[in-house]
């Protein structure tokens, strides 16, 4: 009877709010209850379009999805998926080019040439027809424009200007201006229905070059294994989405052209967004521009595969340079099964960071190094993972079976009740987090769309999870829990499959930056209410209260849901003491005189409340975040927690031999090595980041001493910041209370006084690691103090040259050469006071580009191409994201912070807006002859000697190898 009278109740919401639709032109669903209230409509033609307001700022989150992606992709064109999303960014007949009818002839060559080439085997032949190609390419470019796209977004005010590609999906992403809604769609709708593919031969040397960084990535090779091995049957499993090398080489533009003709069509499609807008306008302008693409009403099914039940362990073995890891999968049904309630569920109670089977047994009690539970969530299978790397002495195998062993007792139920109450009111937290910004709200609609699930089952999600019960979770792992998984052993070695392909000879193409479409003048000249700016006002957008002991409290109500952010910030980290972050990461492993570790980790789950400690170089951060009804008691006790931790010497043990063993891993880690080396240019041997506890202080460490340090903490001089719904007087009542500290606080400990070397001459500084890609970055530093009148310059400049996929950076290391997949260069603002600007690069490419990478940057950073075009479209861009951009909830309490270490109290945004209209090319060009040109640099290279030419290397500076002692200080 209870179901009938809920069905029946549920029918009476449906009709009345369809009711009240009978009014709108355009009829929408709605689903009850749901906080986002958000609107789901089709278009004739099929289109999804999701919304959800939020007036928070007069922004909007964006993202078309389309609901194809790798497994889609023809077998002989792996990667296509990919491959495609990055031609989306090349412009239509109407923009991207400057005489379309003159420039096709020319694309059609290079097609069909392309499908000469992808045949053709002789090495001398293929060289012949890359060459035409190339040429080709070249005259072809003296009608295009490219990154006209990108023009176009920054025109319009756009912010993070993306695309991504999974499994499943292709989604393309911006972040407009409230009052862009009709040039955005204008445009889109245009990019979508008539793409044209221009620029492909350097836009295929992108491609590569993402390949290359995921053929260092054993992270994203023991991800292909799992699913290699749990779906052998499945494109999961068969191929990947970047697709195979010799794939990429071989690419077919007329295989892409019908891949956009069949899967780009709108009822294959979803537009979502979340923002400020009116419903009614924002639908009705979608439709006016996107209701008249057609759709394709035989769209392709996968085909049909045997399913393979994985009956036995299926091992396979990844090599690569990072340290080794292990580790297990298990296949499930997909994202819109019913069994994802259940999975999500029992994800949780695995692992998650406090009370999980995982935490409790392998974490605290330190039987693994590191490990790792989750999901791999995709629309027609899940695959459940458990990742681990070993401790010093310990195997492989050893982690695999502790591994099991959970899985065992989650299997018996040998796990408290309790933790599937405490699971579902992290879960309404997390769901908190992500209804408090646009990007995740409109992602919501995404996940939605491509796992083909109703919204009202999103919505209805966490009410079905708190209904689910122990019997049910036991039932389930037994059924998918067996001797049906995948076990990868990450192991070190150089990966056999890596194949070194020569570059190609690419002529950089023409850049046209002066010339514009008539569709981009005119998306220029259109009329739009224009969106006045609103700066911070530090008097008035946040409080300033003093709570006991003199403690500077900074406060700002969070006026959005009942969440809570409370940090203590104390002006010292490792530079005052070098113990300080062995301590604080000691803390993560101690109980209390009257609590244990697993008591204490299991009662912050249970309020749905974190902890978390930050030592960083010259700052430390003591964060407690979670809902605030349950502040008090989660305050209570962290304090307990830093007040009487006590000390368990054979956890220190561990500890210290934990803490050696993540040093030796971390020196076979690529991005480890690239950062120690950028710090090594910029500070020297003698830095924050070679200022650590020697092997024999950490192992004749007394722990009490970290202890004390713990307990110590906030007896030292600090300010505490606030966010959340919590008002002023009662916040300080229950700092009274909570915080302890002493009458008067004592000053912070001097810290170690560390240089940052300036630049006196070029030279180069080289690290081997053996891989096919070099990260490379020049440093420079003249010792120029922070002056805040250059700001607004130095702003400007950044966004002209160094900025986004318009700026020249972008254009010519990746656009012209096709020499890298990202590439940037900025003069870098300090973060304090006491420290100088630093100009600084960065490339990752292939190690055969690296001498025409060296020589494009120094081309162009000295001799920067001059645009007037350009800039005014740079400068209009920073504008109109001046005039939208808010800083807003926690964010005011940083941009506060972040003033007084540069000594300001205003908003510098203000200044900037107020100088940016008047500024010109010739100011920034002086700019960069005064501030840029002429720079010596300090040249970094990560990569593998044997592999580099170091004659031609040697020219820019005398060469310097460096071990890995000399960079990780230890």
């Amino acid at each position: 009877m209870r179901r009938i009278v809920q069905l029946f109740s549920l029918a009476v919401v449906i009709l009345l709010a369809a009711a009240c639709k009978e009014t709108s032109p355009f009829k929408y669903e709605t689903v009850p209850n749901d906080p986002m209230k958000a609107r789901i409509y089709t278009l004739d033609n099929g289109l999804k379009v999701y919304l959800t307001v939020n007036k928070e700022t007069p922004r909007i989150q964006t993202y078309i999805a389309v609901r194809v992606g790798g497994k889609n992709d023809p077998a002989e064109t792996t990667g296509l998926a990919h491959y495609f999303e990055h031609l989306m960014f090349k412009g239509t007949q109407k923009f991207g080019t400057q005489n379309y009818e003159m420039e096709k002839p020319m694309l059609d060559q290079i097609e069909q040439l392309f499908e000469v080439y992808r045949k053709t085997t002789d090495e001398g032949e293929r060289k012949a027809i890359y060459h035409q190609i190339d040429s080709i390419s070249y005259e072809a470019s003296k009608y295009a424009i490219p990154n006209e796209y990108d023009k176009l977004m920054s025109a319009i005010g756009a912010n993070g200007t993306n695309a991504y590609t999974g499994f499943d999906m292709t989604v393309y992403t911006e972040d407009i201006p409230s009052n862009q809604i009709d040039n955005w769609a204008k445009i889109q709708a245009d990019r979508f229905e008539n793409n044209v593919i221009r620029g492909f031969h350097t836009e295929l040397e992108t491609v590569y070059e993402e390949k290359n960084m995921s053929l260092t990535s054993d992270g994203r090779k023991v991800y292909e294994a799992v699913l290699n091995a749990l779906f052998p049957d499945h494109p999961y499993g068969t191929q990947t989405v970047l697709g195979t090398q010799e794939n990429l080489k071989n690419p077919s533009i007329i295989n892409i052209k019908n891949y956009h003709k069949t899967w780009y069509v709108p009822n294959n499609m979803a537009i979502c967004m979340s923002g400020d807008f009116d419903p009614d306008q924002t639908i009705a302008i979608i439709n006016k521009y996107f209701n008249h693409l057609q759709p394709n009403p035989n769209l392709p099914e996968l085909p049909v595969t045997h399913e393979s039940p994985v009956k036995v362990p299926v091992v396979k073995e990844v090599l690569g340079l990072d340290a080794e890891n292990v580790t297990l999968g298990w296949r499930f049904p997909g994202a819109a099964s019913p069994e994802q309630d259940l999975l999500n569920l029992t994800g949780e109670i695995v692992q998650n960071g406090k009370a999980g089977l995982m935490d409790i047994d392998l974490v605290q009690q330190q039987k693994v190094l590191s490990c790792y539970a989750g999901t791999y969530g995709m629309a027609d299978y899940n695959a459940f993972v458990m990742s681990g790397r070993p401790k010093q002495g310990q195997t492989l195998d050893d982690v695999k079976d502790l591994f099991l062993a959970e899985i065992d007792k989650l299997k018996k139920g040998d796990f408290d009740e309790g933790l599937l109450e405490a699971a579902i009111n992290n879960y309404k937290l997390m769901q908190m987090y992500r209804l408090d910004n646009n990007y995740s709200r409109a992602d919501m609609f995404v996940s939605s769309f491509i796992n083909g699930v109703d919204w009202k089952d999103e919505v209805a999600q966490l009410d079905r999870m708190s209904k689910i019960t122990k019997p049910q979770i036991v039932e389930f792992a037994n059924k998918y829990f067996g001797d049906n998984y995948a076990l990868i052993y990450k192991r070190e070695g150089k990966d056999p499959n890596e194949k070194k392909i020569d570059k190609p000879k690419i002529t950089p193409i023409v850049m046209n930056r002066d010339s514009s479409s008539v569709f981009l003048k005119e998306i220029q000249a259109s009329n739009v209410t224009p969106i006045e700016p609103v700066f911070l006002d530090y008097d008035k957008d946040l409080q300033k209260l003093t709570a006991k002991s003199g403690i500077p409290v900074l406060y700002k109500q969070n006026t959005t849901n009942d969440i809570f952010s409370l940090m203590y910030v104390f002006d010292m980290g490792n530079d005052n003491d070098k113990a300080m972050g062995t301590a604080f990461e000691y803390m993560k492993y101690l109980g209390t005189s009257k609590k244990s570790l697993k008591e204490i980790n299991e009662e912050f789950y249970r309020l749905a409340c974190y902890f978390s400690v930050f030592p960083g170089s010259d700052r430390t951060y003591v964060m407690l975040e979670g809902l605030q009804e349950k502040m008090p008691q989660a305050m209570a006790l962290f304090e307990e927690l830093l007040a009487d931790a006590q000390v368990n010497k054979d956890t220190y043990a561990n500890l210290a031999d934990d803490i050696l063993k993540k040093r030796a891993d971390a020196k076979l880690n690529q991005g480890q090595n690239f950062n120690k080396l950028i710090q090594y240019a910029i500070w020297g041997p003698n830095s924050s980041a070679t200022h650590v506890l020697t092997t024999a202080e950490l192992q004749q460490m007394d722990p009490q001493e970290l202890v004390d340090r713990i307990r110590k903490i906030n007896s030292y001089e600090h300010t505490i910041m606030y966010y959340g719904p919590e008002k002023t007087q009662a916040l300080l009542d229950i700092i009274e209370k909570y915080h302890n500290v002493p009458a008067t606080l004592n000053p912070v400990p001097a810290a170690a006084d560390f240089k940052q070397q300036e630049t006196t001459g070029n030279k180069v500084l080289l690290a081997q690691y053996d891989a096919k890609q070099i990260y490379f970055s020049a440093v420079s530093n003249r010792g120029e103090k922070f002056d805040p009148a250059i700001q607004p310059t130095l702003n400007m400049y950044n966004e002209y040259f160094g900025g986004g996929m318009n700026a020249i950076v972008f254009q010519e290391m990746r656009e012209a050469r096709g020499l890298a997949y990202s590439a940037g260069a900025f003069l870098i603002t300090p973060s304090k006071l006491k420290y100088p600007y630093v100009y600084r690069t960065f490339i990752a490419t292939q190690n055969d580009k690296m001498i025409d990478a060296m020589k494009a940057f120094d081309d162009i950073i000295n001799n920067m191409p001059e645009s007037e075009k350009a800039f005014e479209l740079a400068k209009d861009a920073l504008i109109t994201r001046l005039r939208t951009d808010r800083i807003t909830k926690s964010n005011v309490l940083w941009s506060y912070m972040n003033a007084q270490d540069m000594g300001l109290n205003v908003d510098s945004r203000k200044e900037l807006y107020e100088k940016a209209p008047s500024m010109t090319l010739d100011e920034i060009k002086a700019f960069q002859e005064k501030w840029v040109k002429g720079r010596k640099y300090t040249y970094c290279v990560l990569g593998d000697e044997k592999d580099l030419d170091l004659k031609a290397l040697s020219e820019y500076g005398p060469i310097t190898k460096l071990s890995k002692e000399e960079l990780f200080g230890y």
